[in-house]
């Protein structure tokens, strides 16, 4: 399909948003009819006469794409298959190999593997990449691939993965799959209860509960509860997950939409297990949503001191809408308010820069609200934490860096090279992370940095342009830009080195392990335990 054809399909695209949701004709039915009656005409037109053939089902998937793009990353179109994975993530229980597999450009890759279910008897790792499923080529299957991968319960799926460039060929038997929202809960040696919670499916609420419980009869002097790294889920689990801590009837979270129907507010249920348990919540800026309702409510409430790096800054809510055929559409309906009133939203989709990109609000922008003992808090721009561990603001590049598939790729090369015996001593060496930043220079990874993008685009267009005496001072910009990169990353060693050691020990120990090792060398961690271990220090933060 040619650029020209794609435009046409954008424009159609941005008509066919009439299709998602009765909700959108509000005040403007009639114009609202006027366009789709253009659109219906102009599809048919354009897939009737235009020169070359055309596939309808991709024209109309690019236009809704294209069309989304213009509202926010959470406004999504689903497919069938899309929707059927999105439910078992929610409910923490179906049938499959029990693994994660990332699928991008007709490739199916092993990203984790959970212990002791299907994928790990059989030897799966990290990094495996499925190449055939009974006997079938990925490649022909494409976006259904990973359907193929689930079934009814002890029945088999023969698969052919690639490791080191090498083929094998093993047989799974599926079965249940039930990944833990808590993957770890413990008691420590010093009597401080750890909750590790990584996702808030159906099931995430009962399990904070039922590691609390346990905590409380043992008589834990606090509750480490760590939501760094923790996408979110479903907001009632969020709510539900606050109600342990805060009395019946507390206002956890509201709704602002410019739809009546979805402003709500949220209140607690139930009688709490303890108001009094001294609580630390940990997060980062990967926290976001749920995971952001749950620290701001505490926080708002004064109920507990929150520590690590300022969150996401995700305050919208969706909420799913069937479309014809299985399909769905996940649309933002409004904003959420913790309690003292304040949206922590960090981007502003309403207004953006000339590349399309959304602006994040500024410091000055904030607004400040006051937590019941009066403390000021802020909106705008994530969860703040009460005590910052570590940088507060990591670079751009920096972040993107350990989002990128260079820490997938490096994990995997160090997990297949070498041993790790006793995970709590484990630590990367100098040589290693030498190995780490020269791996980073590879071509392969230059998307990680969006100057050198930048640069590459130069590139080409002075050579189309015939701007040849040029490239030299490029060149000259292209190595200043390799020597910033190699700078910024040992300016970030630490946290560079925590990321990767987190991924590696991961490959090892699974994400059981993971948690474990963060217990025993995370200065978040340990900050967490340094405040219950003081109470007036734990006082006087919250005062």
């Amino acid at each position: 399909m040619n650029f020209s054809l794609k435009k046409r399909g954008i424009l159609l695209g941005i008509i066919a948003l009439v299709f998602i949701s009765t909700t959108a004709y509000k005040n403007d039915y009639f114009e609202i009819a006027k366009q789709l009656d253009i659109f219906t005409t102009l599809f048919k037109e354009v897939n009737m006469n235009y020169v070359d053939e055309t596939n309808p089902a991709d024209l109309m998937q690019e236009s809704v794409n294209q069309m989304l793009k213009e509202l926010d990353p959470y406004t999504t179109y689903m497919n069938e298959q899309d929707v059927e994975r999105a439910r078992m993530y929610q409910s923490g229980a179906y049938v499959g190999i029990g693994a994660t597999i990332n699928t991008s450009e007709n490739k199916l890759v092993v990203v984790e593997v959970y212990k002791d279910l299907p994928a790990d008897k059989v030897g799966l790792k990290s990094g495996d990449e499925i190449i055939k499923i009974d006997g079938l080529a990925v490649s022909d299957l494409k976006e259904s691939a990973t359907q193929f991968l689930n079934g009814k319960k002890n029945t088999k799926v023969s698969l052919t993965y690639l490791r080191d460039d090498k083929a094998t060929d093993i047989v799974v038997s599926r079965g249940d799959v039930k990944p833990k929202a808590v993957p770890v809960s413990k008691l420590l040696s010093n009597g401080i209860g750890y909750i590790a919670l990584d996702r808030f499916t159906k099931t995430a609420s009962k399990e904070v509960e039922g590691a609390l419980k346990l905590m409380l009869i043992d008589e834990a002097k606090g509750v480490v509860l760590d939501l760094r790294n923790n996408p979110g889920g479903l907001l009632h689990e969020a709510v539900k997950i606050v109600n342990l801590f805060v009395p019946k009837g507390q206002l956890v979270v509201s709704t602002k939409s410019n739809v009546e129907t979805y402003n709500q507010t949220f209140e607690t249920q139930k009688q709490p297990l303890s108001l009094e348990i001294p609580l630390v919540v940990l997060i980062n800026q990967n926290s976001a949503s749920a995971s952001e309702i749950v620290a701001g409510a505490l926080q708002d409430l004064d109920r507990a001191v929150i520590v690590g790096k300022r969150s996401f800054g995700k305050g919208l809510v969706q909420r799913p809408k069937p479309l014809p055929y299985g399909s769905q559409l996940k649309v933002t309906i409004s904003r959420y308010y913790t309690p003292s009133g304040r949206c922590i939203q960090a981007l502003d989709y309403r207004n953006r820069k000339k590349d399309g990109s959304a602006v994040r609000y500024d410091k000055n922008q904030y607004t400040a609200f006051k937590t019941t003992n009066g403390r000021t808090v802020y909106d705008g721009g994530g969860i703040e934490p009460d005590i910052i561990v570590g940088k507060e603001k990591p670079n751009k590049f920096i972040e993107k860096l350990l989002k990128s598939s260079l820490v997938f790729d490096y994990s995997n090369q160090y997990f297949h090279n070498n041993t790790v015996g006793d995970m709590e001593s484990f630590r990367l060496d100098k040589k290693d992370f030498e190995r780490f930043k020269k791996m980073s220079l590879d071509k392969k990874y230059s998307n990680i940095s969006d100057a050198q993008e930048a640069i590459d685009q130069l590139k080409n267009t002075l050579s189309e342009e015939g701007f040849r005496a040029m490239e030299r001072g490029l060149e000259d910009l292209e190595a200043s830009v390799q020597t910033t990169k190699m700078e910024l990353i040992e300016a970030f060693k630490n946290d560079i080195n925590a990321t990767l050691e987190g991924e590696i020990i991961k490959r090892y120990f699974y994400r059981e392990g993971m948690y474990t090792y963060f217990l025993a060398t995370n200065n978040e961690v340990f900050k967490a335990q340094e405040i219950i271990n003081d109470s007036e220090l734990y006082k006087n933060i919250l005062r």
